[in-house]
């Protein structure tokens, strides 16, 4: 029997991350009536959906057997996403997670469970996405439940896009690892812009900050030192933004020649010439030829976080592993479209979910533009990948549910870090005696009034 969701499926999201609490819902039609589980928080669910696939692997003689599409996957854990795992009341429970295949896909897959802690049970198992590109996704009913709906018949609001305008609070939240030397801190400070007006209504942190710039893009960078005293302390910026959805765009100085030139690691050779030379065989403008590489990225790459040395914007890697994430995606295409003599450059930022109006957001996202006929062209090729009914779309648009924390790529401030120039500032660049440390990085959001949708 389908499963209908109360609104605490994705709403939960946020608070369960933050705290410990419990939430009633409305059961699904066949649900027993009853309390919710007391004091179920994110561990919980983790560990009961970490049980049960250790479990069932041992009982698959190494992998985790899944019956899909006339076939049994082989399946392996790759990672639990804490952000979307939910208490949905009367002892329900939501869990999302990726298993890598033996077949070299990425499975998405959506876990449901019953239970108390330390004894949930998983009741329904079902593959959402295939490396990114999903099956269905959820719309919300009037009565604040949740229902599955193919991608085919999604309106482009379930697909993740706002038109028009969109305007919601956002929430840039950092903790501090354990210090043990002098540390430094670089976090992106967004910016307004023409297509986004941005407010910051406080920034909170332990020591004393400064601003610095990084003139060759424009980037606003927010910098400060720490001590072993701030272990573990907070550091958190909250925004309020007014988004536009963007189109092509002409500006008075475009600095096209400087989004020709190689970046680290961006670079510029002949393999990536001759291989955007014969993706672009018979197109006679830049705007056809950036069509066609456009589409030769979709065609080429897959949209897989596995493995090594995906995620860092590496074109050399993208091009030669086929695989990888956003700005994977995007540093091949631009590697190739530099090649060819047309301008292209990267931004990053996140985001902003469609068909929810509150929560975490899973990660940062980034996207790119080109230059031709005297404008500046919006594309998003790793969404366009993952859902192709919107691949013209996103070939010159980006959504209103979005905010841009940076753009380019090697930026340059003063200090800068031990590493040399920042290779892509979306979460915090952290540094403890010049050796780079990880943060752990939270976006957060809550569309306004003004923004929810009716």
């Amino acid at each position: 029997m389908p499963w209908f969701l109360s609104i605490e499926v994705l709403a939960a999201v946020i608070f369960i991350g933050v705290a410990p609490r419990a939430f009633a819902s409305t059961p699904s039609v066949g649900d027993e009536v009853g309390a919710p589980a007391p004091h179920v928080v994110t561990s919980d669910i983790q560990a009961g959906i970490e049980k049960h696939i250790a479990e069932q692997t041992r009982l698959g003689g190494g992998t985790f057997r899944l019956p899909f599409d006339r076939k049994e996957l082989q399946l392996k854990l790759v990672r639990v996403h804490l952000e979307y795992l939910a208490n949905l009341g009367s002892r329900r429970h939501f869990a999302c997670v990726d298993l890598v295949g033996t077949d070299g896909e990425v499975y998405d897959v959506d876990f449901f469970l019953a239970g108390d802690p330390g004894a949930m049970t998983v009741t329904e198992t079902t593959v959402h996405k295939i490396n990114g590109q999903p099956l269905y996704t959820w719309e919300q009913n009037r009565e604040g439940t949740w229902r599955r709906v193919a991608v085919k018949k999604a309106s482009k609001r379930l697909l993740g896009v706002i038109q028009g305008k969109d305007e919601f609070e956002f929430i840039y939240r950092v903790k501090l690892p354990q210090i043990s030397a002098p540390a430094q801190m670089w976090l992106p400070l967004a910016r307004s812009d023409r297509f986004q007006t941005v407010q910051v209504e406080g920034i909170h942190a332990p020591v004393q900050w400064r601003e610095l710039e990084d003139r060759a893009h424009g980037n606003k960078v927010l910098f400060l030192t720490a001590s072993p005293a701030e272990s573990g302390q907070i550091i958190e910026i909250k925004y309020r933004v007014e988004r536009r959805e963007k189109a092509a765009y002409a500006v008075l100085d475009p600095m096209t020649q400087s989004y020709l030139n190689p970046e680290r690691l961006v670079p510029l050779n002949g393999k990536f010439r001759s291989i955007a030379e014969d993706a672009t065989q018979g197109r006679t403008t830049d705007l056809m030829r950036a069509r066609a590489l456009y589409d030769h990225v979709i065609d080429r790459m897959r949209y897989i976080k596995y493995g090594s040395g995906w995620g860092v914007g590496d074109a050399v890697h993208a091009c030669d592993a086929r695989t990888g994430n956003c700005s994977d995606f995007h540093a091949y295409f631009i590697a190739l479209a530099r090649a060819i003599g047309i301008p292209a450059r990267l931004a990053i930022g996140a985001a902003i979910p469609s068909e929810r109006n509150d929560g975490r957001i899973d990660g940062y996202h980034c996207w790119a533009e080109f230059y031709a006929d005297g404008k500046w062209w919006p594309v998003d090729i790793s969404e366009a990948d993952k859902y192709s009914s919107l691949a013209t779309y996103y070939f010159g648009h980006h959504p209103a549910n979005r905010i841009e924390l940076s753009q380019g790529r090697d930026l340059m401030v003063d200090p800068l870090p031990a590493t040399g120039p920042i290779n892509l500032l979306a979460y915090p660049l952290l540094e403890i005696a010049g050796t780079p440390v990880k943060a752990e990085t939270e976006f957060i959001f809550r569309r306004t009034k003004a923004g929810r949708k009716s």
